[in-house]
């Protein structure tokens, strides 16, 4: 008898997993296409690419059509897609573990919520970094300025001639860093408007939904909404350790980024204070961010509660 009741509790348990790991992945996937032009501008201006460091955002994404082709605006969204779908199936599906295990020790607080997220986020950028170095490298890259030619080609050239794998690790730091306020904030605002949407103000965001604890699923606009506003805020206090990021990522393209090469992420979080300041160097390209942060996000959760509704995975909150 309780070899079948244990039997019944693990087969449940790899289904959620398995359901959540398919459904964190598409929302990924979805989430980073929509925005993936923006992306591509936002790297070429926080890395200072020398046929981009005049534009804005506008008339950077009208140059790279005209400069390259339509197509170029996603440059380097096949590796995103490749480490995209592992990451976001990794993150979603690690914070639904996380949080009954951090609530629980401490106590069903609300800001296990962010401790959860933070985890969730660390986990997901430890399995996959490699990929996020590859693809800012190919995004990075100009018609006509080549020097790697595919996924493979990029790696395998790092590999060869930055120092082996602690090539493709090079900006992890700040990226971990990062992902603590970014994914415990997104995490923690977007189940914090999504309990207030449910318990305050059921009759304009939400409708019935049996299968779900509490009857009730955020409709779409609602969902939209949370996420959006959960993406700026997260992104508001992550932003400086992206650029961060991104410079020690790209230090080894082209000379003239050579002067970031091996200062580590305090030195080159410094550098870029002293020679450009906050708004033109650890705050640039943040107009960028917010246009592109605020969809994805918003795209990315809800498309993660829609495929959960879709295979039939409990999307509500308990309301107290």
């Amino acid at each position: 008898m309780e070899a079948g009741k244990a039997s019944s509790t693990n087969t449940r348990s790899t289904e959620f997993i398995t359901k959540s790991l398919l459904a964190g992945g598409v929302a990924g996937m979805f989430s980073k296409t929509t925005v993936a032009p923006l992306d591509r501008v936002k790297i070429l201006l926080q890395a200072h690419n020398r046929h981009y460091k005049q534009h804005g955002v506008f008339s950077g994404l009208v140059k790279i059509v005209k400069f390259e082709n339509l197509w170029a605006l996603y440059k380097g969204n096949g590796a995103q897609m490749v480490r995209i779908f592992p990451y976001a199936a990794t993150q979603f599906t690690s914070y639904e573990v996380y949080k009954p295990i951090i609530g629980n020790l401490m106590g069903q607080h609300h800001f296990s919520k962010f401790v959860s997220g933070s985890a969730a986020g660390i986990t997901a950028v430890l399995l996959t970094y490699p990929l996020d170095t590859i693809r800012a490298r190919l995004a990075f890259q100009i018609t006509g300025e080549h020097k790697y030619s595919g996924i493979t080609h990029t790696a395998i050239t790092m590999f060869k001639e930055e120092g082996g794998s602690r090539a493709l690790y090079r900006g992890f730091t700040p990226t971990v860093l990062g992902m603590i306020p970014y994914a415990g904030l997104s995490f923690y605002c977007f189940e914090g408007l999504k309990y207030c949407c449910m318990k305050h103000i059921p009759q304009w965001t939400c409708e019935p939904c049996p299968i779900n604890s509490g009857g009730l699923v955020l409709k779409l606009s609602a969902k939209l909404l949370c996420g959006g506003f959960a993406g700026a805020i997260a992104q508001s206090f992550a932003y400086p350790f992206d650029v961060t990021r991104r410079r020690m990522q790209l230090a080894q393209m082209t000379p003239d980024k050579h002067r970031w090469r091996g200062l580590g992420m305090f030195g080159t979080l410094t550098q870029i204070y002293k020679q450009e300041g906050i708004a033109y160097g650890l705050y640039r390209g943040m107009s960028i961010n917010y246009l592109r942060a605020i969809p994805m996000v918003a795209v990315s959760f809800t498309t993660y509660e829609l495929m959960k509704q879709m295979l039939k995975l409990d999307t509500g909150i308990k309301i107290e």
